[in-house]
């Protein structure tokens, strides 16, 4: 099974603060991995750096064999990634900006297919201001799949979703996978990374405190529930800024 992405001993400072600190990563084509920590722990930096989209001090670092950085023109076709939050013209239709996004691409995928999938086809001719959290969410995530991507960045996929709503995005995602997409994966829901990641990295302020497969992360620990095991890792915080 070929290596989509591979990270060695990247770092990356601001300052004199240290927010990535000698970070490996190692990703086979189909399979999800899933980057876990609580805000501030690094892992809006790594993906900024994964994507060539900020510079590490150190480490190299490779997409499809290519450098995020001077291969990005390639690697353009071959990667989707969806954020958080992202800001659109007023008043534009989600069928308008799908059109824009599928524009960009040589091969992209029928996004009326893609807004089928996920539940948002008669949302065709609606205003994006005007959709729900939820289905505004599931709309970036169809974003991202519209350059038909070999491998997507997935960044709290499913925020604001209620609970069917996320199974059956989960279900999407799975669907996607056994087709041979790499997915990597930010979230805060453990059941979901439970439920999707063949394997996970856990950062605390920077620095890698668990790399490996979820059973092995709860064999590792005092707990047998996930959520326990991740909090017992990351030592979660909630008065950390994003990093």
């Amino acid at each position: 099974m070929k290596t989509t992405i591979k990270v060695e001993n990247l770092n990356k400072s601001y300052g004199n603060t240290l927010v990535v600190n000698d970070i490996n990563i190692s990703v086979k084509e189909g399979e999800v991995y899933g980057l876990l920590g609580a805000n501030g722990a690094g892992k809006s930096t790594t993906i900024e750096c994964i994507l060539g989209t900020r510079k590490p001090d150190r480490g190299t670092i490779e997409i499809l064999g290519m450098n995020p950085i001077s291969d990005r023109k390639n690697l353009f076709e071959n990667v989707g990634v969806q954020f958080q939050e992202s800001n659109y013209q007023d008043k534009i239709l989600v069928s308008e900006l799908c059109e824009e996004m599928q524009c960009l691409y040589k091969s992209a995928a029928n996004y009326k297919t893609l807004l089928q999938q996920f539940g948002l086809l008669d949302k065709l001719k609606s205003p994006v201001s005007e959709l729900s959290g939820g289905q505004k969410q599931k709309l970036f995530i169809v974003l991202a799949l519209i350059p038909n991507p070999k491998v997507v960045f997935l960044d709290e996929l499913t925020t604001g979703l209620d609970t069917k709503a996320r199974r059956d995005v989960w279900k999407c995602l799975s669907e996607l996978k056994e087709k041979g997409l790499t997915i990597f994966l930010t979230s805060h829901f453990m059941d979901e990374v439970e439920a999707l990641c063949d394997k996970i990295m856990i950062l605390k302020k920077g620095n890698v405190v668990f790399s490996g497969t979820v059973k092995e992360a709860i064999e590792s620990s005092p707990y047998e529930d996930f959520e326990e095991v991740y909090l017992w890792y990351a030592e979660e915080e909630t008065n950390n800024e994003n990093i």
